[in-house]
């Protein structure tokens, strides 16, 4: 006998689910044995301890830092630290001067460059460009420490005619030459900073090249986007080299239209404009044409992560002032293992009264239940782990919370389930039927119910920071994972149940017995009204034959009336 279009329906869905649970099954081992993942999720800062960084700014001497740039450069780090996810860092001002950055486990170099490097860009016209001092080769190839000559400070420092834009040479005094002739390149730093109306003596990453800079025409605060990717040709083919690109502003794209139309017109090294950060150049390109559209390449030795970095960095700002790595030190959990262990005994807890509830209200039905929260905590355990390795989510104790508040969600959605069928029921309807149109009755409510947890958690995790955005995103997740599972698991087996003897007949242990119901079954898709209601019928119709009986011998009292009266009357006549 063929299977009924319900039964096929089932484990159609159950065969969805299982690919579903097969394939995150997979995900993760491909993490655990190719990209240095787990089969359990990361802790987060206080549950696992990690790493703290304290940032100290770098100002010219007499210059203080104000609470404004302070509180721009902490959302600016929280946001580069948490660009690949939420990893649970702390970001804090320490003594009003100071930046604290506390980051769960041992972070990678990726994210240490995140934090460190100030990301202050800038860009300036080349005035002078030569090779770097410091060491002297011999004869026999030895190098030797070039004898650092002091500057003279009775050479002027002033120009001798006011320059008239940033590649103007009269930038340069003698003072200026004096110390670029000096300068040693292997001593930059990044406090290797100048006022932005002033010319700077730096040198390339790499040291290979050394400058004098003009002032600073175009900052890293009018940047609209930045991102990394590889260079292409005109034909659209890839180079292998990687490159950040920069989109600005309207302000930074009429300033660097305006600088770049200004050097196309002039030779040698005065032709070149150094893109400056924090205190390098990190490239100096030739100006081919004037870049009119605001879109600029920066180009130099990355690779797929350093230009990541700094895509990041400064897409999502250059910090105000620069920093410099104060300390780093290993720290311990903040909470540890203990409070981890009592929110898992609540957790617990929780979830055997869920059982109890549901094995006390629906008998052998919450079973089913019990079944179905078994699959959604192994969704959601794989869906977390995948989460670790792959974008850097960190399990705090707020995010086991929200795991714990999503037991009461996902047992929630059963429940209404479970009403509608026996509202079904109680209709009149058969078992299979009643599955079927209660799943109709409480789909519609389930999804609702959903959809408001859904977008109240993802408000919560866009305008919160730290462990409540890992609440937020727990909360998120299982209400996702419990749509799934109410879907793919507990309609199906409640689909395939009811084609059971034992629940189609309505056994007292079912949870659809007739005394809870008030219906009686009598074979499969039988149903008779309970006595109860048997009897109010019989009542009623009792009542209701009594009255018709009533008006009929009223009516025959009133014609034999009649009639007496007419015989009367022929006889009187």
């Amino acid at each position: 006998m063929a299977k009924s279009s319900p039964v096929k329906k089932a484990w159609r869905s159950l065969t969805w689910l299982g690919v579903i649970i097969v394939g995150l099954i997979a995900l993760n081992a491909f993490g655990v044995f190719t990209q240095n993942g787990s089969w359990a999720p990361k802790l987060a800062l206080d549950l696992a301890g990690g790493t703290q960084i304290i940032l100290a700014p770098q100002v010219e001497s007499g210059a203080t830092v104000t609470s404004e740039q302070l509180g721009e450069a902490v959302g600016i780090i929280r946001q580069r630290v948490n660009s690949s996810g939420a990893s649970e860092a702390e970001v804090n001002t320490q003594g009003g001067r100071n930046i604290v950055v506390s980051i769960p486990g041992t972070p990678d170099d990726a994210t240490l460059e995140r934090i460190k490097s100030s990301a202050k860009l800038e860009f300036r016209a080349v005035l002078v460009a030569g090779q770097p001092s410091g060491q002297t080769v011999g004869a026999d190839g030895t190098a030797t420490p070039t004898p650092q000559v002091p500057v003279d400070p009775s050479l002027s420092t002033t120009p001798a005619v006011e320059p008239t834009n940033a590649s103007d040479l009269n930038y340069v005094t003698p003072s200026l030459q004096a110390e670029y002739d000096a300068f040693d390149c292997s001593k930059i730093n990044s406090t290797n900073v100048a006022p932005a109306n002033q010319p700077l003596i730096t040198c390339e990453t790499d040291g290979s090249v050394k400058y004098i800079l003009g002032p600073v025409e175009v900052d890293g605060s009018t940047i609209a986007n930045a991102t990394n990717g590889q260079q292409t040709t005109q034909n659209g083919a890839t180079t292998g080299e990687w490159a950040v690109n920069i989109v600005f502003n309207n302000d930074g794209t009429s300033k660097f239209a305006d600088v770049t139309t200004r050097l196309f017109d002039l030779t040698g090294v005065q032709n070149q404009f150094a893109i400056v950060l924090d205190g390098h150049v990190i490239s100096a390109p030739t100006t081919q044409a004037a870049i009119l559209d605001g879109k600029p390449q920066i180009t130099g030795s990355f690779d797929q992560d350093s230009s990541k970095a700094l895509a990041d960095q400064l897409k999502f700002g250059a910090l105000p002032i620069s920093f410099t790595v104060q300390s780093q030190d290993t720290i311990s959990a903040t909470l540890g293992s203990t409070q981890l262990l009592n929110g898992l005994i609540a957790g617990l807890i929780g979830l055997i009264l869920v059982v109890l509830y549901s094995l006390a209200q629906y008998r052998l039905l919450g079973m089913i239940t019990v079944a179905s929260l078994g699959v959604a905590a192994v969704i959601t355990y794989l869906l977390i782990t995948i989460l670790s390795w792959r974008d850097g989510y960190r399990l705090s104790l707020a995010g086991v919370a929200g795991l714990i508040v999503a037991i009461g969600i996902t047992a929630d959605s059963f429940i209404v389930y479970f009403e509608r069928v026996r509202d079904e029921l109680r209709d009149g309807r058969g078992l299979e039927s009643s599955v079927e149109a209660g799943w109709k009755r409480a789909f519609r409510t389930i999804v609702a119910s959903d959809v408001v947890n859904f977008l109240a958690a993802a408000v919560l995790f866009v305008l919160a920071v730290g462990n409540v955005r890992g609440f937020a995103l727990t909360l998120g997740l299982t209400t996702i994972v419990d749509l799934l599972v109410v879907s793919l698991f507990t309609h199906p087996m409640l689909q395939l149940v009811a084609q059971t003897k034992f629940f189609n007949e309505g056994h007292k242990l079912s949870g659809l017995d007739p005394r809870a119901l008030g219906a009686v079954y009598r074979g499969r898709a039988r149903f008779e009204p309970s006595a109860a209601v048997s009897a109010s019928k019989v009542s009623s119709s009792s009542k209701e034959a009594a009255k018709r009986q009533t008006i009929a011998e009223r009516k025959a009292s009133e014609l034999v009336s009649t009639s007496t009266e007419r015989s009367t009357d022929r006889k009187d006549s």
